[in-house]
């Protein structure tokens, strides 16, 4: 402070900052508020400059010297001396604000750069996190003089009181440059501290809060929140996907306490009584009176109902949780009770849903699931968690599903603002519910989704088979009565493509329910299709065309096969509902001619059926006739199926397994003729063109002659016929 008085060999040598507090001037006795932190592994010196027409010293970074002095057009500038940032902070260096009767200390953080700046960085405990951690460990009070409407408060000087701080900032720097204690100021942009919602600039200050302690044992026992939720997630709860377990885990082990209180003019208020200089009043008791006000009049109670309208008929001599300052001069100190103006964290709210979701409507607690994106571990996941614990013991929920976000089909995040968003009205519009949810059906959740219009292109597509599917099943339901012509299938029925088909179901049903148990609805969705596409429009259905179509009406042959497909739509129908939930109602509507929503049923247990393995040589050998009928289109223009006959050599095994289903290898396949034989294996294809052709089924099976009426018929159609 009196540079003439500085000797001339002052420097400032390293190990030896402490020449630095020879000259000071600065009252030590001052409460220390502030600091200035450095980088400990930086390099600092003293320099000596004209600024202003006086002689002054500045301690600044090396590293930034140039850059420093350069932005405040200082050419000339003399460096007395250098030391490392540690050795700067172990110095206990002291010193005194500008303006303000407070002192501060240089120490050091591991947060502070010599990339830009002068390499030192104010510290205001009272005014960010980091500030406040740092301001902790070096035992400063925090000091936070700006009020929550954002005005100083009585501690600044008689110049700030009362203003605004965005309104005061170009007040204090005009103050500093009169008072000769700015160096240099520039304006410039950044993005912090700023609302990310708002966009609007915000500032930190310490204010008082309500916390819920997560490492103090709670009064029911001698374990904490945070060790009652790590063995939730060990042994209480199950994960959906398995990683989830171990990012909450993280969360609540690195958890600090939770601040529930949030001070906005809207929300539910913390319902605490407060008057200044005494403790709060906030009993079990008076809670309920509050609590009793608000479930008749809504939250509004709060707000327009003063003190002793809300305490009502309350005496803290009654209460043992009543502080004493409020018993001995009740009921006077009711007059100086003020109401809080803090309310509660939303976080505490929905995490707290559970309790009048679950128990107070006895729904049943705890919930079986609960479901939402991944950033929720650290939100809604979590702060479910610790209140349910804290309140029941018991977690409120079995199991968590996380699942990803959709993205774009670039895998940039969608939104209104990037241009980039899908609305979801838009896609009901055009495609429908149902084709949405099949869509979401088919997901691997488990990851960031990536959405585009051509995704539900495809999805439409695959919709349109199971729907045919279904309405081909319907379609040929039309004369069935399920209390008149169902037919229970027996011993004798096993070798029919209906027990195949019911194994099919069978194999459906228990992939579907294990897809639903386990929220993997990805294969649900691959199960039913693949069921569809392939095991029915491909396989049965093709094989039955015949016998729904051509045989006599009540033909046990013909009622079997629609009696499998009347339990087939029943139970396909069950499995589709919670996806396809219009389709599935509508069909259902139609098969049953009933009132009753499918939405009212449950899923139907499997066919108790056991697999037979002669049906994967009856379907590789039908797979082996397929390619050799494709070769006979090549090689003798053989265009229809049912203008071949096929004689099948095969092995001594496959034939003793296949020879039971012969029976069904001709509709199996799609020919007219079908023989077999063991030997050396070998499908041949004989052309049945010159052989008459039935008019009714197209069948050329050697029993097709001229009929009474002229036409020219099998005589299995022309008994059906009467001909």
């Amino acid at each position: 402070e009196n540079p003439a008085e500085l000797p001339a060999t002052l420097n400032c040598p390293e190990g030896a900052p402490a020449s630095l507090l020879v000259w000071t001037t600065t009252p030590w006795s001052l409460p220390a508020y502030l600091a200035v932190v450095v980088a400990p592994k930086g390099e600092y010196g003293l320099y000596r400059f004209m600024h202003g027409g006086e002689t002054r010293l500045a301690v600044v970074a090396t590293d930034l010297e140039a850059d420093v002095f350069g932005k405040a057009g200082i050419q000339e500038r003399e460096r007395l001396g250098i030391c490392g940032g540690q050795t700067l902070a172990d110095a206990m260096l002291r010193y005194h604000h500008p303006f303000i009767e407070r002192a501060g200390v240089v120490s050091f953080a591991d947060y502070v750069t010599t990339d830009d700046g002068t390499g030192l960085v104010h510290t205001a405990p009272g005014h960010g996190q980091e500030d406040y951690e740092t301001g902790l460990r070096l035992g400063l009070d925090i000091y936070c003089p700006v009020l929550g409407d954002g005005r100083y408060d009585q501690t600044v000087p008689d110049w700030l009181v009362g203003q605004n701080i965005w309104k005061a900032n170009p007040v204090i720097v005009e103050h500093l440059r009169g008072s000769g204690h700015l160096f240099f100021d520039e304006q410039f942009e950044h993005s912090y501290p700023h609302d990310w919602r708002s966009k609007t600039p915000t500032i930190f200050r310490a204010t008082e809060q309500w916390f819920i302690a997560v490492d103090k044992p709670l009064a029911s026992g001698d374990r904490s929140l945070r060790e009652l939720g790590l063995n939730a997630v060990e042994t209480g709860v199950s994960f959906v996907p398995e990683w989830g377990a171990n990012r909450l885990r993280g969360m609540v082990e690195s958890r600090p306490d939770w601040c529930i209180s949030r001070q906005r003019s809207w929300g539910l208020p913390i319902p605490a009584f407060v008057c200044e200089g005494e403790e709060t009043l906030l009993t079990d008791r008076t809670v309920s009176l509050v609590l009793e006000q608000i479930k008749e009049l809504g939250s509004d109670a709060w707000f327009e109902r003063s003190p002793a309208e809300l305490l009502g008929d309350y005496d803290p001599a009654d209460d043992p949780d009543a502080p004493q300052w409020l018993c001995k001069g009740w009921p006077d100190s009711l007059k100086r009770l003020e109401k809080s103006g803090d309310i509660f964290d939303v976080w505490f709210e929905s995490g707290s849903s559970w309790n009048a979701v679950l128990r107070q409507r006895e729904v049943g607690y705890p919930a079986e699931l609960y479901l939402e994106g991944s950033d929720q571990h650290r939100g809604w996941f979590q702060l479910s968690l610790l209140p349910g614990l804290g309140a029941t013991g018991q977690s409120p929920f079995k199991a968590l599903l996380t699942h990803g976000f959709m993205v774009d089909s670039q895998g940039r995040k969608m939104s209104k603002s990037s241009g980039n968003a899908l609305e979801v009205d838009t896609v009901l519009k055009q495609y429908g519910a149902d084709i949405a949810r099949w869509w979401v059906s088919s997901l691997n959740y488990a990851n960031d989704i990536k959405i585009d219009p051509s995704f539900f292109r495809s999805a439409a597509d695959e919709y349109r088979k199971v729907r045919n599917t279904l309405r081909f099943v319907l379609g040929n339901l039309g004369d069935f009565d399920p209390d008149r012509d169902r037919v229970a299938l027996g011993e004798d029925d096993e070798t029919s493509i209906d027990a195949w088909a019911r194994q099919q179901l069978s194999g459906l049903v228990r992939a579907a329910e294990e897809g639903y148990r386990s929220y993997q609805f990805k294969r649900v969705n691959e199960a039913i299709f693949n069921f569809c596409n392939d095991t029915m429009s491909a396989v049965y259905l093709s094989t039955l065309k015949d016998r729904i179509y051509c045989n006599a009406v009540d033909s046990r042959e013909r009622r079997r096969a629609q009696s499998v497909l009347f339990e087939i739509a029943e139970t396909l129908l069950r499995l589709l509902a919670p996806i396809l939930v219009h389709t599935a109602e509508e069909a259902w509507q139609t098969l049953k001619g009933s009132v009753d929503s499918i939405h009212r049923q449950r899923f139907s247990s499997p066919p108790q059926i056991s697999d037979d393995p002669r049906w994967d040589s009856v379907m590789t050998l039908r797979h082996e006739v397929s390619k050799a009928l494709e070769r006979a289109k090549d090689d003798i223009g053989l265009k229809n199926p049912l203008d071949a006959g096929v004689h099948a050599v095969v092995s001594e095994d496959v034939y003793r397994d296949v020879r039971p289903f012969t029976a069904e290898l001709a509709d199996l396949t799609g020919v007219s003729r079908f023989s077999l034989e063991a030997g050396v294996p070998k499908i041949g294809v004989h052309d049945l063109r010159d052989e008459p052709r039935c008019e009714r089924s197209w069948k050329r099976d050697g029993s097709v002659s001229a009929r009474s009426d002229g036409g020219w018929l099998t005589d299995r159609d022309a008994a059906v016929l009467g001909v």
